[in-house]
């Protein structure tokens, strides 16, 4: 009796060792802590991940630099946050927030689709300094828009001087914004919109994502605007060691990511259809090529400086233009 008891004992030891796997710690960077959009959606993609034998927790980081040095310290054994903050880790993957590169959500579903495509898995995994690190996964967050405190501002031209927040790592902010002559004052994304609400800075761009969250009718207030042109496509990059996963965990996890896009660009139009048509304002058919040409100048120029990736650029381009034939930059070189 008693070597049936150890027999079976031992079986249940090893059965459950041989079908479970450590816990793995990611860290979400979400403003708003676990009642956010983008810990909620990391929920979901936890509850996935559990069927393909790995337990997950989440550590929620109001902090995107907290929650990127917590990653770098091996406290977590992934990050999700800004593609802006993550591409250092992945220069393909995050260059899909490039200014001017995705000018729809159409164009968006489009690239991020091909990113994690099985086919460019090979270009979902860097090694920098001896440490592996893998894109598991890319999150639309939407177009960002330039919001102004003062309606007057109304064109590229009316912007210089004027005081535009942008993010101090993300060093293509601060040269497009130079490049109009407008003054980019540093910032972080835990205070880049509070610097706008209180009046600190004139300008700043942000996705709809942000408009009820970090209150921007705030810094509108009755005299603000909206430019309604998307200047860039915000993502956010699920970055791991791979080493702490299962083998093919990374695209178990980018075919999740595939599938939930639809998902992902609904509750996007929903946030961008809610922020009040009396802020919007459009811009006439000269002003939206002008800043077209002046965006892919600046591409162009971010690119050779090693900000952006050239395969990615292609990606890109081969994307807008699939959508757009007609568009003048379809004829042109360099991308």
């Amino acid at each position: 009796m008693k070597k049936i008891a150890l027999a079976i004992a031992a079986t249940s030891i090893f059965g459950f060792t041989a079908t479970t796997h450590a816990a793995v710690n990611i860290c979400v960077f979400d403003l708003l802590g676990k009642s956010g959009e983008s810990f909620q959606m990391a929920q979901e993609w936890a509850l996935s991940a559990k069927s393909w034998g790995t337990d997950v927790v989440l550590l929620p980081k109001q902090d995107e630099a907290v929650a990127d040095n917590d990653f770098k310290a091996g406290k977590c054994d992934g990050v999700f946050m800004t593609a802006m903050r993550a591409r250092q880790y992945n220069k393909f993957a995050g260059s899909i927030d490039s200014i001017g590169g995705v000018p729809s959500n159409n164009i968006a579903q489009k690239a991020i689709t091909f990113a994690l495509d099985a086919r460019n898995a090979a270009k979902m995994t860097t090694n920098l300094g001896g440490k592996k690190y893998e894109v598991a996964g890319i999150s639309p967050l939407g177009s960002a828009f330039i919001f102004v405190r003062d309606k007057s501002i109304n064109s590229i031209e009316k912007a210089a001087g004027k005081k535009f927040a942008v993010l101090s790592y993300d060093n293509a902010q601060k040269i497009l914004v130079q490049r109009v002559g407008a003054q980019a004052v540093p910032s972080d994304v835990t205070n880049f919109v509070a610097k706008f609400n209180n009046g600190q800075v004139d300008m700043v761009g942000a996705p709809a994502y942000a408009y009820k969250p970090l209150e921007i009718y705030k810094g509108l207030g009755t005299n603000g605007a909206m430019f309604n042109f998307p200047v860039l496509q915000v993502t956010a990059d699920l970055v791991i060691r791979p080493e702490k996963f299962s083998a093919g965990f990374g695209q178990k996890s980018r075919d999740y990511f595939i599938k939930n896009l639809p998902k992902s660009f609904a509750m996007i139009n929903r946030l961008e259809s809610g922020i009040p048509a009396k802020f919007k304002m459009n811009l006439t058919p000269d002003d939206k090529l002008k800043y077209q040409k002046l965006m892919r100048e600046g591409r162009l120029e971010l690119t050779k400086m090693g900000i952006y990736d050239p395969a990615m650029m292609s990606v890109l381009k081969k994307a807008r233009c699939s959508v757009d034939k007609a568009n003048f930059e379809c004829s042109l070189g360099g991308e």
